[in-house]
């Protein structure tokens, strides 16, 4: 007997602006009881779109929307929620010095005698909760003190309190261990086993295969198959993704070769970094040497340490003890434009306010740090820089318009704005933290030829990222870091068996 249908989308399109620009173009499509769809599509395919169409965040140009068979008008998240939908952004939106339960039940709080919070209702009812669904955390915790998977799990908590029966889950695994990927999927299939509903979206093929019953493919705005998971294997998804056979080079992330032995690029020597009143340092007596013709991995989970090794590598940080040498010369005390000046080039992992203006348009956003090259008879020459943003646009595969302002663009294709300009500028050293995040299989392919390309070219690439994945396939060495000191040097993470599980392990500290 087939399954009763949670969800219906009918027709659904979404058009912006006057041009008009077709975000979503009659897309139609069930969710059923109990299974777990993901959805996939390269960057600018519409999966956002009809995520916020369903969650009340923006309304659909034409189509209708059921929900358990009933016609539905989802006008805001409230009515969302009413309707039995909640969704988990890429982003967790918890308040850290909360306890666990007081996130959870949040704007819905239970009252005694009509006025006063009752804590004690919240907290029980939220315990009930994590025993029922067999979570690893406690409901008087503070946030702060969890780790990022048990994070994902407050974000879960908050829609089950609601009652949803119908789950979003917009890129869960993009910043956890294995160990944590693992967990939330069993977590997830306990829940479609129980009944629930859910849309997961995700770039990564492998998790689609691991996790989904069922994966729906768009492609330009439009949906262009769905198929049974079981039935369906990675480069057969990918193939419907980008609508044509993968190149040859893009059906591997990289070749298995070590290009280490060049002269040192950047050196850490015993990097100590504290916070004002907190005993533990962020960063505890870091020492490393990142080689030209090397690409140097560092591995971790949040607040361990990689976020301020980020902070001090782009100059917005300043160090309490030891020192940074780039070529043999000193540069501890360096700002950004410093360290911008003598090689540095960067891709941070926060796009939006420390990679890009927002309100700069795309072309302006190409020429930051290079604006002198575009300069005629003291004049900003703007045909120049429109055939300099034309060819990058073509290059990296933007999707979209390019409008009056960066923000214009999906956050994948604001990713893709940001290398381009970084890769084109690379001088000595170029750091990319967490390159690929929110990037489809394509887009993230090609970020990786980039790095082996810079690679080849002599540059020292520092690696940052929670993606253990994208470490093991990229990375000549890697360091784990926990606690903000290295842990654990793996001198090359790509042959030896577990190093996967391993370098999980470390993350958690349990190695």
């Amino acid at each position: 007997m087939d399954k009763q249908i949670a969800l219906e989308l009918r027709g659904i399109t979404k058009v912006y602006g006057e041009d008009p620009y077709r975000a979503n173009n009659q897309v139609t499509l069930n969710l059923r009881k109990g299974e777990i769809l993901c959805l996939a599509g390269e960057n600018g395919a519409g999966k956002s779109t009809l995520m916020k169409i369903l969650y009340g965040l923006t309304p659909p140009t034409e189509g209708e929307i059921r929900v358990w068979g009933k016609p539905a008008v989802i006008a805001s998240p409230r009515t969302a929620a009413e309707l039995g939908i909640g969704m988990t952004h890429q982003h967790f939106m918890v308040f850290p010095e909360f306890t666990v339960s007081e996130n959870v039940v949040m704007g819905v709080e239970p009252v005694k005698w009509g006025i006063v919070y009752d804590f004690q209702q919240a907290r029980k009812r939220v315990s009930e909760l994590i025993e029922a669904h067999h979570f690893s955390i406690e409901a008087s915790a503070p946030v702060s003190s969890l780790t990022v998977g048990q994070i994902q799990q407050v974000e879960i908590l908050k829609m089950l309190y609601r009652k949803a029966e119908i789950l979003i889950l917009d890129e869960p695994t993009s910043v956890l261990t294995e160990q944590e990927i693992g967990a939330l999927f069993r977590t997830l299939r306990g829940l479609a086993d129980a009944g629930k509903s859910l849309i997961l979206i995700t770039h990564k093929l492998a998790e689609i295969k691991r996790v989904s019953d069922r994966v729906a493919v768009m492609r330009r705005g439009e949906l262009v198959g769905i198929r049974d998971t079981k039935d369906v294997e990675e480069y057969d998804i990918f193939r419907m993704m980008i609508g044509r056979d993968p190149d040859r080079h893009l059906s591997r992330l990289r070749q298995n070769q070590r290009i280490i032995g060049g002269e040192p690029a950047l050196t850490f020597e015993e990097v100590t970094v504290k916070h004002r009143g907190q005993d533990r340092p962020l960063l505890d007596r870091v020492s490393f040497t990142a080689h030209r013709g090397e690409i140097l991995g560092f591995a971790g989970v949040g607040g361990n340490g990689l976020e301020a090794l980020e902070a001090v590598l782009g100059g917005f940080l300043p160090i309490a003890s030891g020192r940074i040498l780039c070529g043999g010369e000193d540069i501890s005390g360096l700002n950004t434009r410093g360290l911008r000046r003598r090689g540095l080039a960067y891709v941070p992992a926060d796009r939006l306010h420390l990679g890009s203006a927002p309100d700069a348009s795309i072309p302006e956003n190409f020429i930051v740090g290079r604006r002198k090259e575009f300069v005629r008879g003291g004049l900003l020459d703007l045909k120049a820089v429109s055939r300099f943003s034309r060819k990058l646009f073509e290059r990296y595969g933007i999707a979209g318009n390019e409008g009056p302002h960066i923000r214009s663009l999906s956050g994948g294709n604001i990713q893709k704005v940001i290398l381009a300009r970084e890769i084109d500028l690379f001088r000595d050293y170029i750091v990319f933290s967490e390159p690929t995040w929110g990037l489809d299989a394509a887009a993230g392919a090609y970020v990786y030829e980039q790095m082996s390309a810079l690679q080849k070219k002599g540059a020292a690439v520092l690696l940052i990222s929670s993606n253990l994945d994208e470490i093991l396939a990229n990375a000549d060495r890697t360091l784990v870091f926990y606690r903000g000191a290295v842990a654990a040097e793996i001198t090359d993470p790509r042959s030896a068996p577990g190093v996967k599980e391993t370098i999980g392990a470390y993350m958690l500290g349990i190695s």
